[in-house]
């Protein structure tokens, strides 16, 4: 029998791929599959897009090529829906054949896809900021370069009751996952710190209007903190202003509430609002100086905790995936290169903690105007701050998870 060049080839390649050897290089040319799961449709939208144009912006800026082999990314939109997002995540997986995620956007949704991700083994750079899932449940395939809900309202807590000396404040936030995590690690701190909440409220993500909570508000307070994702704080604050109540009560907002993809829309009524935040557009770094002119360059405003999210989330990909030569497909050896990196980002330094998540930088921030436009000023550093903030991490995970009702509310008034 006579072979071609072609189909001698051919046979050979049969009979080496039984010992391995060219699905193994092969695959190692092939491009790795990057799998974003945002949301681009209801109130969490105008973040959701911040993380898919950020995104995009890394993987332009690095050729298309991340740890030595090409890219791909399929885009999920979950809508902010729990359920959907597991839905999407699924159809990335098994249609489109992601090896890696960066997301989900929201707490709830990284609850939703928790079981689907430990049952497909998908590495996942969450966005999603779910307590649990690196403390008391930790997810062996989940990473967290961002922050728990309550990593950067821990230290707004202690700025509130040691710098600013409140001592009566109010919290309000959506009645999600991340709005409960959010104010109870605020409370937990401000009242640990000599503080009392008074006054805890939690409206539905959808509310159409805030008027029903900012008639039972009470005034007798230092200030509220806000724990609204989205758009939704620029929507409490714009109805807030038309109440008659700027001026009267102070105004503090947690990593997402003032965020720089609302202040775009918002005018001189912010000035002077204080937040906290792992991440702004003004912080003076050689690496975020690049990124948010590029970014404003090419989006007309400053990128905020969405937008900066992906960037550095992408940044620990592409330093993993250097550190394994590109080789995703080892899934236990690339995991460990996530948790092992320890680099210089956007937000500023970034390591992991054994449970995956994020110790680094929290900045406390002022609204301020610079060259025409409404931006974060960083005002106070606190460094290196923990999930745990300064509690002991085993007398930490003795308690539940923060919730609703947990920290006990014990100085609530009626």
């Amino acid at each position: 029998m006579a072979f071609t060049r072609r189909s001698f080839l051919q046979a050979a390649g049969v009979g080496i791929a039984a010992f391995g050897f060219p699905v193994r290089v092969r695959a190692q040319t092939e491009p790795i599959r990057i799998g974003l799961m945002t949301v681009k449709t209801g109130p969490l939208a105008s973040g959701g897009i911040d993380m898919e144009r950020a995104l995009a912006q890394f993987v332009r800026e690095h050729n298309n090529t991340l740890g030595g082999r090409k890219v791909e990314v399929s885009v999920g939109d979950s809508a902010g829906v729990p359920a959907q997002a597991r839905a999407k995540l699924q159809e990335l997986v098994e249609r489109n054949k992601i090896q890696v995620m960066i997301g989900p956007l929201a707490a709830a949704e990284a609850l939703a896809a928790d079981d689907y991700i430990r049952s497909q083994q998908l590495p996942t750079l969450s966005v999603a900021a779910a307590e649990d899932l690196t403390q008391r449940n930790p997810n062996p395939w989940f990473v967290r370069g961002t922050s728990t809900s309550a990593q950067s309202a821990h230290p707004l807590a202690d700025y509130c009751a040691k710098q600013l000396k409140y001592k009566r404040m109010a919290v309000i936030a959506d009645d999600i996952a991340y709005g409960h995590e959010m104010c109870a690690g605020f409370q937990r701190v401000f009242e640990d710190s000599g503080g009392k909440i008074v006054q805890k409220m939690f409206p539905p993500l959808t509310v159409p209007d805030y008027a029903t909570y900012l008639a039972q508000m009470k005034t007798n307070i230092d200030a509220i903190f806000l724990g609204f994702a989205g758009s939704n704080g620029f929507r409490w604050f714009k109805q807030f202003n038309e109440y008659g109540l700027k001026g009267k009560i102070n105004v503090v907002g947690g990593m997402t509430a003032f965020d720089e993809a609302v202040l775009r829309n918002m005018s001189d009524e912010a000035l002077g609002i204080i937040t906290s935040c792992w991440y702004s557009a003004e912080l003076d770094n050689p690496i975020n100086k690049k990124f948010a002119a590029a970014f404003r360059n090419e989006w007309k405003y400053d990128p905020g905790f969405y937008a900066a999210a992906t960037y550095v989330e992408a940044a620990v990909l592409e330093a993993a995936l250097a550190s394994v030569n590109g080789k995703i497909e080892d899934k236990p050896a690339f995991m460990k290169a996530l948790r092992a990196t320890k680099i210089d980002t956007a937000r500023g330094p970034v390591a992991f903690d054994e449970y995956g998540n994020i110790v680094g930088n929290v900045y406390i921030r002022k609204v301020e105007r610079k060259e025409g436009r409404l931006g974060n000023a960083v005002i106070y550093t606190y460094p290196n701050v923990s999930q745990f903030w300064t509690y002991d991490a085993k007398e930490f995970l003795k308690n539940p998870v923060y919730s609703r009702d947990w920290p006990p509310a014990k100085n609530l008034e009626s």
